[in-house]
């Protein structure tokens, strides 16, 4: 890989996306997601975050708005290598191993074999002695390590993470919100998370972004003032419960009154 990019920055200024036949997925909004922390994005199904996710993955267009990767567009970020994505499906090729699989970008995006680096992301991600097993033999919490780690394969500069979770037991849950982010914390990785979960949010990100039911608006705009590395025992906080109850309260809000103003803390 050709130099080792800093963390990106994400714009969204006036972002709207109305698919085909006049059904709109998110309103206009304006949104600056801070280069090198991680950001929650939570509301409620169907509300269209994932739809948002994906617009800032250049996997759709939006319907008005910009949005900017470092200054970059997304398609230009893709082309450069500077933003990876994972789905909660893991989508592993299934005739390759769980080393070709997390080395599979590398090839993709022209860079150079990097076995080592493939190595140690198999040793981050808990998957030893799992190397050469194919996916139709590992469990699904195996299956979703082993796609997350081939997101940070190409040591990307933006981390874009669509439920990464939902498709695993709830014990393998806590052990991949424990363990994971010191995988994209150690470079200062930009992370954008998408989830259901308002305890996984707390736990994961620096700041949460709440919207409001389809069409998707920012109801809210929480800090997560926790310090890191986050031990699990920080559920049990008194600032992870307050966090955790802004979160509630502000989905509640979205639900009651889908055009209310944002709100920042």
């Amino acid at each position: 890989m050709a130099g080792d990019p800093a963390p990106l920055g994400v714009e969204c200024r006036a972002v709207g996306k109305t698919f085909p036949g006049g059904v709109e997925a998110v309103a206009p909004l304006d949104l600056t997601l801070e280069a090198g922390r991680t950001t929650a994005i939570v509301g409620p199904s169907g509300c269209g975050k994932s739809t948002l996710l994906r617009m800032i993955a250049g996997l759709e267009h939006p319907s008005t708005g910009q949005i900017t990767i470092g200054g970059r567009s997304p398609a230009e970020a893709t082309r450069a290598a500077l933003l990876a994505l994972a789905f909660q499906d893991p989508s592993l090729l299934p005739w390759r191993t769980v080393r070709g699989n997390i080395a599979l970008p590398l090839t993709l995006t022209r860079q150079r074999p990097d076995p080592e680096r493939v190595e140690r992301l198999i040793r981050l991600v808990g998957l030893d002695g799992f190397a050469a097993t194919r996916p139709a033999e590992l469990s699904g919490g195996m299956r979703q390590r082993a796609a997350i780690a081939r997101a940070l394969v190409t040591e990307p500069s933006l981390l874009l993470l669509d439920e990464p979770f939902g498709a695993v037991d709830e014990l393998t849950r806590q052990q991949l919100a424990r363990d994971l982010p010191a995988v994209w914390e150690a470079r200062g990785t930009t992370t954008v998370l998408v989830t259901h979960s308002v305890s996984e949010a707390v736990m994961l990100s620096d700041r949460i972004i709440v919207l409001s039911p389809r069409p998707a608006r920012i109801v809210a705009n929480i800090a997560v003032p926790l310090a890191r590395p986050r031990a699990f025992d920080a559920v049990r906080s008194p600032v992870f419960a307050a966090v955790a109850d802004a979160v509630l309260e502000a989905l509640a809000l979205g639900r009651n009154d889908g055009d209310a103003a944002p709100a920042a803390s």
